[in-house]
């Protein structure tokens, strides 16, 4: 398989050269320009900001080569406040419906779930928190706001550090401490939101080992390189089994 990258020829003040052909460079080659001849065109695999890459399988038979990537994430933060009982929920300002969310959006590449349910949060509405758990996992097919593409949603648990909010209006309408037995019955939040703060509710009064998928980290078979497991909770003596 061999991989090159597209780009436009550019003066050095960014201008694209008049004239000037197309080229493409391959991940192995020091420097220079390169035409590529139209014979030997290959399909485009995927484009991102200011580059897309083609694909030109060399083995035998059809390309095994893995599709460029299928899904995207979006993460959204619970923020639950253990002594009131109260949970951070926003109205979104784009929205037709102006029903109660948990704030959150899309990650960052290279970005750990947790950390984007965070930042989020802060982001839309000034609180600070600290990452607890996983309590759902949303897979949608054909989303019309991901292209067409598969759609991931996570909604995690977060424990509040600061209470005083200060929501992005450009955002959000709307954003309040609602009491979480409320939000669990209310008919104006999102099907998801109701769900959750149901689920929620349950751990909240029955002990969130019931509902928490958490993380545990270990090194991955790359070298230097650690992943991220998310899962129940599993006892110490089955963690400890050799």
């Amino acid at each position: 398989m061999a991989a090159l990258r597209l780009f436009q020829p550019r003066s050095p003040s960014g201008r694209r050269k008049a004239g000037s052909p197309s080229g493409c460079t391959s991940p192995s080659s020091r420097a220079g320009w390169r035409r590529w001849p139209p014979r030997k065109a290959s399909p485009f695999h995927h484009a991102e900001s200011g580059s897309a890459t083609l694909t030109r399988w060399l083995g035998e038979g059809p390309s095994r080569l893995p599709g460029y990537a299928t899904h995207q994430l979006g993460v959204a933060g619970a923020v639950l406040d253990e002594n009131t009982g109260r949970v951070l929920v926003v109205q979104d300002r784009n929205k037709t419906v102006n029903a109660w969310k948990f704030p959150g959006g899309l990650a960052n590449p290279g970005e750990d779930i947790g950390d984007t349910a965070v930042r989020e949060v802060f982001e839309e509405t000034g609180i600070k928190s600290e990452f607890k758990s996983i309590l759902s996992i949303r897979q949608q097919h054909q989303h019309p706001g991901a292209f067409g593409k598969s759609d991931m949603y996570i909604i995690c648990r977060l424990e509040p550090s600061s209470f005083n909010i200060n929501f992005c209006q450009q955002e959000c309408l709307r954003c309040e401490w609602m009491d979480l037995d409320e939000l669990a019955r209310t008919k104006h939040a999102t099907p998801i939101t109701s769900n959750v703060a149901k689920l929620l509710l349950y751990g909240y009064r029955e002990g969130f080992d019931k509902i928490d998928i958490t993380m545990r980290e270990f090194p991955a078979v790359y070298t230097g390189r650690f992943y991220k497991l998310y899962h129940r909770e599993l006892p110490e003596s089955y963690r400890n089994m050799t």
